[in-house]
C-alpha cells in the first residue's frame, strides 16, 4: 500500500552548493509535492541603504551575489543615474557591457561546472572550471578583482581598459573557443549526458510564461525573453539574439548557457571593435529625489533594482527582485511528478543563487 512520506531537501545536501531548502511529499519514490522554505540566510541588506550614502551603497549592492556582482551594481547605478538625470559616457557604457558578458560567462562555466558534479562526471566538472580561469584572470586583470570588480559607480565605471588590452582580450577568448566547443560538445551531445538530462524537470511554454520564469529557464522552454533586447548600456548598438530552446526540460536550460558562452563572446568581441574613446566617468552631484525600476539581464535572468530617493545623500528606499525568488515556482513546477534520484538535476536547472534570492 503506498503511503505519502515527507522527505527534507537541504539546506545542506551534497549536490547543492547554496543551501534551498524544501520538503519533499514522496510517493513511490515519486515526488507528488515540493515546498519551498525562504529565510535561511535572509542578511538585510536593504536595511542599509538607509545607513550609506548612495554613491557607498553600489559596494553593498555588488555584494547581493558574488557571482553576477557586477551587473547588480551596475543596474544599481543605473536607476540612481536615471532618478538624476545622470548620463553616462558612451565608453563607460560599452565597458560595462564588457565586463558584463565576462560575468555571465564567469557564471555559466561556474553552473556548468557545478552541474556536471551534480550528474556524477567530474572530469566535465573539472574542465569546466579550468576554462572559466581564463575568464576570471581577465576580470581580476582589468578590474582588480576576480569576484568582486568595484568597478561600477554611479556615473560611469571606475576603471578604463587601454586599446591594446581590449585587443589581447577579444583574441584570447576566439583562442579559447575552440576549447569551449569541446566542452559544449560533451553537454550537448553525449548520450550519458543526455540520458541524466533529456525529458527530466519539464516546463511548458505554458507554464513558464504564467509562472514568471526568467533568463536559460524561461529561454529553455521556448520564449525569448531577455532584457538586453531592451538596449540598456550599449546594448542597442550591438547585434545580439537570444539563445532559445524548445525541449523544455533540463537538456534545453542547459543547452541555453552552453550556447550563450558563444553569444557573450561574440557581444564582448564586437564591442571591443566598436568602443569609443573619451571620459570613463562623469562628475555628478545633488542628491537624489524620485524612484526608478532599472532592468538588467544577470546570468540567471532579469535583475530589478527599485531605487527611492528623497532629496538626501541616502535612498529612502532599495528593493531587489533577482532572478532565483522569481524561478522558484517555476522549479516547483518541474519537481510534480519527478523521480526523487532526479530533484537534485532539476534544482540546479535552475542556477538557484539563494544569496541573491533572500538579500
Amino acid at each position: 500500500m503506498s503511503k505519502e512520506i515527507v522527505v527534507p531537501f537541504g539546506p545542506q545536501h551534497p549536490v547543492l552548493p547554496e543551501p534551498i531548502h524544501l520538503d519533499l511529499v514522496i510517493e513511490d519514490e515519486k515526488v507528488k509535492e515540493a515546498l519551498p522554505s525562504i529565510g535561511y540566510i535572509h542578511r538585510g541588506l536593504e536595511t542599509l541603504v538607509e545607513k550609506r550614502e548612495y554613491p557607498e551603497y553600489v559596494y553593498i549592492a555588488e555584494r547581493i551575489c558574488g557571482i553576477c556582482s557586477f551587473i547588480h551594481g551596475s543596474t544599481y547605478c543605473q536607476g540612481v543615474e536615471a532618478v538624476m538625470n545622470v548620463e553616462i559616457p558612451e565608453r563607460a557604457e560599452f565597458l560595462r557591457v564588457i565586463w558584463s558578458e565576462y560575468s555571465r560567462m564567469h557564471s555559466h562555466l561556474l553552473w556548468l561546472g557545478l552541474f556536471a558534479d551534480g550528474m556524477g562526471f567530474e572530469n566535465l566538472f573539472m574542465d569546466a572550471w579550468r576554462l572559466r580561469e581564463f575568464i576570471l584572470d581577465e576580470l581580476e586583470a582589468t578590474t582588480g578583482g576576480r569576484v568582486i570588480q568595484g568597478t561600477a559607480k554611479v556615473g560611469g565605471v571606475r576603471r578604463d581598459i587601454d586599446s591594446e588590452k581590449l585587443d589581447n582580450m577579444a583574441a584570447g577568448l576566439e583562442g579559447i573557443r575552440g576549447e569551449f566547443s569541446a566542452m559544449a560538445d560533451v553537454f550537448l551531445n553525449d548520450s550519458s549526458v543526455k540520458s541524466r538530462l533529456c525529458g527530466v524537470g519539464m516546463l511548458s511554454k505554458e507554464d513558464a510564461y504564467e509562472l514568471g520564469a526568467v533568463g536559460p529557464v524561461i529561454r529553455g522552454s521556448g520564449v525569448a525573453s531577455d532584457v538586453r533586447m531592451d538596449g540598456y548600456a550599449a546594448y542597442d548598438r550591438l547585434h545580439f539574439k537570444p539563445v532559445v530552446e524548445e525541449s523544455c526540460d533540463c537538456y534545453a536550460r542547459c543547452a541555453v548557457r552552453v550556447k550563450e558562452l558563444f553569444t557573450s563572446i561574440d557581444l564582448v568581441k564586437e564591442a571591443v571593435q566598436k568602443i569609443p574613446d573619451g571620459p570613463i566617468e562623469v562628475k555628478v552631484t545633488g542628491k537624489p529625489d524620485g524612484e526608478y525600476f532599472a532592468r538588467a539581464e544577470q546570468p540567471r535572468g532579469e535583475v530589478v533594482h527599485y531605487v527611492k530617493g528623497n532629496g538626501t545623500r541616502n535612498l529612502a528606499r532599495h528593493r531587489v527582485r533577482t532572478p532565483t525568488i522569481t524561478n522558484i515556482p517555476p522549479m516547483v513546477k518541474m519537481l510534480e511528478g519527478c523521480d526523487l534520484a532526479d530533484v537534485p538535476v532539476i534544482v540546479l536547472s535552475i542556477d538557484p543563487c539563494i544569496g541573491c534570492c533572500e538579500r
